[in-house]
This record gives structure tokens, sequence and C-alpha cells, in this order.
């Protein structure tokens, strides 16, 4: 059992060397197939052979069974959880125990979920992602909650939250160009990814108060909060609401796949936004260049050179990499919709 000082050391590796570990862990799944080249790890039923409309995706709210819990040798004495040692020891700016959407199943184009929490995730991910550091650093020899949970893309075998990743791209129409924007993750303000580069807006499903459940939704609230530093939005009428009114007119959105981190198992629905020069000048002129979670990069055009440099030569999230990755091999389609 580590002191607290020995865990404080395995994640500070951790959170240095998060894209090399993962592109590392990776190799841990070899018939697990991957994203578009990428380390995201994915399951062949997640992924559609070309875009599809967010609104032909249909949900299902069920009730869910509690998971097995999972332990670690790896925790400071007197910790029985992976958060309970982070909120302790390592806490970000952003970290609380929010309830969300756990997802249970995915066939046709149709997703179920069921009642999760926050630290679900933090408890079995961060934890293997720390076990796995600790491994490289020679603490440890095995990675038994690794082996514990099994196929990464089985909802089943562990408590699987998700966040909806968004790449936003402003298209102009009259000339041809398109932008995208990303966003920095400060390692010291948020529980996951920090210190790499990631599409925005990024959300995990949940509700936000209402017991609204619904996607697109809670794509609006992060559209609202990542890009135009909005205070966090709660029980809002989004029929009323001119903002969410506006986007929902102008945005054409699309669901590219689904994938889990190799690391963490982060898992990440893989969608597309583009919305007309124009109208994106109007809704989002007043985007932020830093928010609560790090900072936002002007926008960057959509050319194969910047996607080559994202997808393989900046620290980018899996779930990011892969979706501009996607974007781009289907450009056309999302563009010319």
């Amino acid at each position: 059992m580590p002191t607290p000082e020995q865990w404080l050391e395995v994640r500070a590796h951790l959170l240095r060397h998060r894209h090399a570990l993962a592109s590392k862990a990776a190799g841990e799944y070899p018939d697990v197939p991957k994203v578009a080249g990428t380390p995201l790890l994915t399951s062949p039923h997640w992924m559609p052979a070309a875009p599809v409309p967010l609104a032909d995706l249909s949900l299902e709210l069920a009730r869910s069974s509690p998971l097995p819990g999972f332990t670690s040798d790896l925790l400071p004495d007197g910790f029985r959880s992976y958060s309970d040692a982070m909120a302790a020891l390592a806490a970000p700016a952003v970290f609380e125990n929010r309830e969300t959407y756990r997802l249970l199943g995915f066939t046709d184009r149709r997703l179920t979920f069921g009642i999760g929490s926050y630290f679900d995730g933090i408890d079995v991910g961060e934890a293997c992602a720390h076990e796995y550091a600790a491994r490289e650093l020679g603490h440890t020899d095995a990675l038994p909650s690794r082996a514990a949970v099994g196929d990464p893309c089985d909802p089943s075998r562990r408590p699987t939250n998700v966040a909806i990743s968004t790449l936003t791209i402003r298209h102009d129409q009259a000339t041809g160009e398109a932008t995208f924007f990303l966003h920095w993750r400060d390692p010291k303000r948020v529980g996951h990814a920090g210190g790499m580069y990631q599409v925005l807006p990024v959300g995990v499903f949940q509700s936000a108060g209402d017991d609204d459940f619904s996607l697109w939704h809670n794509m609006i609230r992060e559209f609202a909060e990542e890009l135009l530093g909005v205070p966090e939005v709660r029980g809002a009428d989004y029929r009323t609401w001119p903002f969410a009114r506006r986007l929902t007119s102008a945005a054409r959105v699309s669901y590219l796949g689904m994938g889990v981190d190799p690391l963490t198992f982060a898992t990440d629905m893989l969608t597309v936004a583009v919305i007309e020069a124009g109208q994106f000048d109007s809704l989002f002129g007043d985007l932020v260049s830093h928010n609560d979670e790090g900072r936002v990069l002007e926008g960057l055009p959509f050319t194969a050179a910047n996607v080559e440099r994202f997808v393989h030569g900046e620290p980018t999230q899996a779930a990011g990499a892969a979706l501009l990755s996607l974007a781009w091999q289907h450009r056309e389609s999302l563009l010319c919709a």
C-alpha cells in the first residue's frame, strides 16, 4: 500500500505523460478495433458507415442494476476509492460527483441509459490509468483492475459514463473555407485528460437539474458554457431560450461513432456540428479565449495539414483525434449536406 507521497508521484507521472501512456495502453487491446487509425477503441456496431443525423438516434432510460465495486491495492491507507484519494490529495478545480446517464447498451441507433454518477467513472477509469502509470514506473508488475474490466467496450463490465464530444466547424459556403476549434485542457482544472487538446464543446451526458434526457440539450448547454463562458446552465427552457432556438436552427449535427479511451476507459460519442459562417459569427462573436477548463484555440483552417497535426503530431485526446480523422474522411458529406 503506497504512502500519499508515493500515490502523488504516480499521479504526477500520469498527468505528465497521459498522451504517451494512452497510446501505449492501446497495445493492451490488439483484438479491439481502433477508430480511424487512432488509439480510440470501439465496437463495430458503434460505428456507422456514414454520418448519421443526431436526430436519428433514439434514447431509452431504463432501470439499471449496480455493478460490482472495484478495489485497488494502489490507494493510500484510509481511502476506499480513487475519487476519495483525488478529492483529498489532488483535486482539480472542477471535481463534483454529479448524477449522470450511464450507458447500458447501443443497438440499431438506439441508446439505452440508466442512472450513474460521475465518480463511478473516476473510480474505475482513473484507477486503471493510475495502475498503468504505476507499472510504467516499476511500482507494480500486474494490472489486476484493468483485467477485471475486461472488454472496455462492454458497458455491462463497468459503469460507463458517456461524454458527448463535438467538433465545431464554421463553414463559409461562399468561399468553401472551413475552420474548427480546439480546447487545451488545463490539468489544474480538470479531472480527466488534462494537458491535452480536445475538440469542443465536450460534456458528460447528464441532467441539468430538470431531468432533461436529451443529447442535443446537453450539447446546447456545453456550447453556451465552453464557447461563450456562460455560467453553468440549470433548468433551461429550450423552447424560449433565444440562444438555444438560434443554435438549433443553425447547427447541422451528425453522429460519427463512439469510442473508449484505452488508458482511462472514458467513453465518447463523436459528433460534428457544422454552422454556416454568418450564423456562427452571430452566435459566437464573443467566443472566449479561456473557460473554466482551459484555453480555447482560435479557429484553425480545416485542412489536411491541420488534421494531421492534431491527430498525430500533438497531444490530442484519443476521442478528439479520432473525431478529427473521421470528420476529414467524411468532409464532403458533412460540409455539403
